[in-house]
């Protein structure tokens, strides 16, 4: 059984559970990071309450299942027990993407150098998590995350959550090449094919509560064996597709729309696309070298 609080900024999470993956899992990628063996009783506040639980009933013991709560709800169907720990970290990106926490919440990477943050929207398949990896273990970007972009309104701040990075097929084999690049164990059958994760750079995890400023935004497009392609496109183009992929602008109303207007103000923005990770480094380095940027 495990019972923790975790810091992962810029939340903080109580886990429970019985299962011994995903207690493994919270070992292997979180021990680094700032914890409690038990909930502090005289200040019990946690932004997110989650328990992963074993199926009710007959499923127990001849179909083990894994349920996700959220302060005692079920927002999810089941999912194999083996699958236990992935679901942890579909169901922390759900609760960030549901939970009204003040944050416009997008569905992009965010890596960065220094304060300047570089924003890689994509839908499923478009190669962002590779993008991703590659970025934050050959070319030495900071992390923020693979999967959220957490925008302060107030100030236009991009928020790191600098949590596993995951990586699914073909991707497997690219990022465990990568010096670094540590991954726990694959996941096979799972909806989006076999995953794993890879643990952040501990320079990310340090660095967790250093904001970044939106200063690149790419829209990646991979295609196997297919030419290099770069666009420069206009920030109000930018602000549609970045529109379609945030989870909770609407919610924020006016807020949310003037959040995505400031991020972009001075950003420049693009669409790539590319045929093999080499070459998507290559269009991002011409994208953000000083000779491009200027």
């Amino acid at each position: 059984m495990i019972d923790i609080v975790l810091r992962l900024a810029p939340v903080t999470v109580r886990v429970r559970s019985p299962f011994r993956s995903v207690a493994r899992h919270i070992e292997r990628f979180y021990g680094g990071l700032p914890a409690d063996s038990a909930l502090n009783r005289d200040d019990p506040f946690v932004d997110f309450d989650i328990r992963l639980v074993g199926g009710a009933n007959w499923r127990r013991w001849f179909r083990p299942q894994a349920r996700f709560l959220l302060d005692e709800s079920d927002p999810f169907l089941p999912l194999p027990a083996s699958q236990a720990a992935p679901l942890f970290e579909w169901g922390l990106n759900w609760c960030f993407a549901t939970r009204p926490l003040g944050y416009l919440v997008m569905h992009a990477a965010v890596v960065a150098q220094g304060g300047d943050a570089l924003i890689l929207p994509g839908f499923p398949g478009a190669g962002k998590s590779t993008l991703c990896a590659s970025l934050t273990f050959a070319e030495g970007w900071r992390l923020l995350s693979d999967e959220l972009a957490i925008l302060e309104p107030e100030t236009g701040e991009l928020q790191p959550n600098p949590r596993p990075i995951s990586v699914k097929n073909e991707s497997l084999r690219i990022v465990s090449a990568f010096p670094g690049a540590t991954l726990g164990p694959a996941y096979s059958d799972t909806r989006k094919g076999t995953v794993a994760h890879v643990a952040p750079p501990a320079a990310s995890v340090d660095a967790a509560e250093q904001t970044a400023r939106c200063r690149w935004v790419v829209f990646p497009r991979f295609t196997a064996d297919a030419p290099t392609t770069c666009e420069e496109i206009t920030r109000a183009e930018a602000f549609t597709r970045i529109a379609e992929q945030s989870f909770n602008r609407d919610r924020m109303g006016e807020a949310g729309f003037h959040a995505i207007c400031a991020m972009l103000d001075g950003a420049r923005c693009f669409e790539i696309g590319y045929g093999s990770t080499a070459d998507g480094l290559g269009l991002i380095r011409d994208i953000t070298s000083e000779r491009t940027a200027q």
